[in-house]
């Protein structure tokens, strides 16, 4: 057995182990969605951090940095930008009306039970996303390294998710982050070093940079920039991978996972930190593989990030494969756990009548059904760009989180307002990205009538056909509009008394009283 398959086999092991280690800990439904609220500053930091790693912060920045150059380092920005956000003006709140899924919100105001299905669809379009990518990067790697069948690969990726999931709860992700982002951060930046010396330090880097671009005939002032992808996917990256986070659910069971209220702020700005971190070391590995194998060298997914290790040595590939087995463990397992949470909370109307071990148990078993049917789709899929299908996913939640937003910050925002803003968001992404994939290719060209059209009117668009605007500018417009204008039902009054009452507002300090 080579030393780099060993490194991979007592990492998943030691996870394995752990898990069921933690499962004792888990006597009661509070305290595997929030941990019992006992989580500190830093357990709670790693916990959230975790969650914006994964695949796309690791190798899919890695991957696009390759391919298109520096402009995809914004990732790391718009990470730190997002959990500071939530932090700040949504964290509390989620805390002082104690949900466990964002579309709770809904309920407690509105007692609406159809914008609290259609916040989990949106949420949940994410969220599949993120639960399919995860085993299917396991798969890869075990597959790759000891040579068995991608499908047994899989099988262990979802196997190990799952049951790390439904024996350690949020707490026990929260503890196995603290392991997890030291080894990425520590694992990648050691890679990084290393294979940089190796080549002879960063000028030399930059040199065969260089000459790999003007090789493959790309622009290298244009790869180098920071806003080389252009502003428009600038902005759209920003929308779909900043502004959606308020909505992610997984945020909501941290906010309750706190020991104090006051952890909450210091947190998440610790956990932007360090989620930032994570992409501008992947990124760093990117050019360093481009400089040694070029843009068009064909290497996809865990390989954007590991290749260059393992080209090195054993030993320090086996690093790099801990470190992306690490950036997937991280964020799979508790977005797996919210996926479970809100399935049961949001699509269970029942479940709010249940109590604790009955809750519990449904948890573990939508769990299990969840994880297991992720794992399956991961098998049969075909995945290319991970980074790209992640931010579709990302877009999808941008609806629900404006609308949450309206509702704490707005007080005369309305059922209806939130319903429409949300379905016209989210449908008039999923149709632009639907007609983007079917004729925005360049066979539509000459192909006539409807194909040809809309062709030609997302090459005038550009960048700006990005699904993500619309997620964002349709419920911005048609929450107010229907609010200010469209009827309010009667009794509505006395539950925002009751709402506001309950929720508090921000001071100064972005403290709630």
């Amino acid at each position: 057995m080579s030393i780099t398959a060993l490194v991979i086999i007592l990492y998943l092991g030691f996870f394995a182990a752990f898990g069921v280690y933690l499962n004792r800990g888990n006597k009661t439904a509070s305290d595997w969605a929030i941990g019992g609220g006992s989580l500190g500053v830093f357990m709670l930091a790693a916990g959230i951090a975790g969650t914006r790693i994964g695949g796309a912060g690791t190798y899919g920045v890695a991957g696009d940095v390759i391919n298109e150059g520096l402009g995809h380092l914004w990732y790391g920005v718009n990470s730190f930008a997002a959990l500071f956000l939530v932090g700040l003006f949504f964290a509390i709140p989620y805390r002082r009306l104690k949900v466990v899924s964002v579309g709770q919100v809904f309920d407690h105001r509105f007692g609406s039970y159809r914008c609290q299905w259609l916040t989990s669809l949106c949420v949940q379009a994410e969220y599949l996303v993120v639960n399919i990518i995860e085993p299917y990067v396991i798969g890869s790697i075990i597959s790759g390294v000891t040579g068995l069948p991608f499908v047994v690969g899989v099988a262990i990726g979802g196997f190990l998710i799952v049951s790390f999931t439904v024996s350690g709860g949020l707490k026990g992700t929260a503890i196995a982050n603290v392991v997890h982002c030291s080894v990425i951060i520590l694992g990648l930046l050691l890679v990084g070093v290393i294979a940089m010396n190796n080549l002879g330090g960063w000028e030399e880097v930059r040199s065969l940079a260089d000459g790999m671009l003007n090789e493959s005939g790309k622009e290298q002032a244009k790869w180098w920039s920071f806003t080389g992808i252009g502003w428009a996917t600038i902005i759209a990256l920003f929308i779909s991978a900043t502004i959606h986070t308020p909505a992610a659910s997984v945020y909501a069971n941290y906010a309750s996972s706190a020991g104090k209220q006051d952890y909450l702020i210091p947190g998440f700005f610790l956990a932007g930190i360090v989620a930032a971190m994570m992409p501008m070391v992947a990124g760093f590995i990117g050019i360093l593989t481009m400089a040694t194998y070029g843009s068009e060298s064909g290497l996809t997914s865990y390989l954007n990030i590991a290749q260059l290790a393992m080209d090195t040595g054993p030993i320090l590939g086996g690093i790099a494969l801990a470190a992306v087995l690490a950036a997937v463990i991280s964020s799979g397992a508790p977005i797996l756990l919210a996926s479970a949470t809100m399935f049961v909370n949001d699509w269970i109307p029942a479940a709010k009548h249940y109590d604790s071990d009955r809750k519990l148990r449904t948890y573990k078993i939508v769990t299990v059904i969840y994880g297991t049917a992720a794992a399956v789709i991961a098998w049969l899929g075909n995945i290319s760009s991970v980074l790209q299908l992640l931010l579709l996913g990302f877009a999808m939640v941008v609806p629900p989180a404006i609308a949450v937003a309206y509702v704490f910050y707005w007080r005369r925002t309305t059922e209806q307002g939130v319903f429409w803003g949300m379905a016209t968001g989210f449908a008039g992404g999923l149709i632009m990205w639907l007609f983007n994939t079917l004729f925005g290719g360049v066979d539509n060209a000459t192909a006539g009538g409807f194909a040809q059209g809309w062709y030609e009117l997302v090459t005038y668009l550009g960048e700006w056909r990005d699904p993500s605007f619309l997620t964002l500018m349709l419920p911005l417009i048609v929450i107010p509009v229907v609010s200010l204008f469209g009827p309010r039902p009667e009794g509505d009054g006395e539950m925002a008394d009751e709402f506001y009452t309950r929720l508090g507002s921000i001071k100064r300090n972005f403290d709630w009283a």
